[in-house]
């Protein structure tokens, strides 16, 4: 074959590179972005769903309630059921800046309330937890927080390796305008620990669950 065929041949493969290698990378780049795009925006949907909802008169009475602690070496870090196969970390939250109780980070994470009492101490400690689906397929979790029965048990474990046993009681079912008092302040002098998620119907338009499932628990 001819040298200058082939250099035109050369040249032309050549050419087509230049063209094609930089326009899959763009198509990489822009299909990446969408990803991510669709990944956080189903991320801020599962945070808007989950059970943030409590007054800030309630918020404040429970946080003045709580004793603190300088060195808190008693805060809870794994919670375990094993009924619904949930070997967790757990978060430590406070308040958001619309002053509502906090919520978990990771979808595979719980999270307690720093600002209540500690899993085991007198009063009501509460842990919060995600419900839903992602579009990556994961699931929050707390999406089968309805499957525990009254009995089964709950585990937290604190830093210095202290487990408290818990022992669920009872579930309730509250709306987005219910008074869920009773979820935060205890005055029996007994340790509970209470679970929230939530449950209900998906509202497009406030990107949140129309209820919170509640599982009140007691210690062992």
């Amino acid at each position: 074959m001819p040298a200058k065929i082939l250099l035109k041949q050369r040249l032309l493969i050549i050419g087509l590179v230049g063209i094609i290698l930089p326009a899959l990378i763009i198509l990489c780049l822009i299909f990446g972005l969408s990803i991510r795009g669709s990944y956080a925006k189903s991320a801020l949907s599962i945070i808007k769903t989950a059970p943030n909802s409590v007054s800030n008169k309630l918020v404040k009475s429970i946080s003045s309630s709580a004793p603190k602690k300088a060195e808190d070496l008693e805060a809870p870090i794994r919670l375990k059921i094993p009924q619904i196969k949930i070997d967790v970390a757990l978060e430590s939250v406070g308040l958001t800046s619309q002053g509502a109780v906090g919520i978990p980070v990771g979808i595979a994470n719980a999270a307690w309330y720093n600002l209540g009492p500690h899993p085991g101490d007198n009063g009501n400690a509460v842990i919060t937890g995600h419900y839903g689906y992602w579009k990556n397929g994961w699931l929050g979790v707390f999406n089968n927080l309805s499957k525990l029965r009254q009995g089964d048990k709950i585990y937290v474990k604190d830093k210095k390796g202290t487990s408290t046993t818990f022992v669920v009681r009872e579930f309730r079912t509250y709306s987005l305008k219910d008074d869920a008092s009773a979820v935060f302040i205890s005055n029996d002098g007994k340790a509970h620990l209470n679970l929230i998620t939530c449950e209900g119907a998906w509202d497009k338009i406030s990107k949140s669950y129309s209820k919170r499932l509640v599982v009140f628990t007691d210690k062992e």
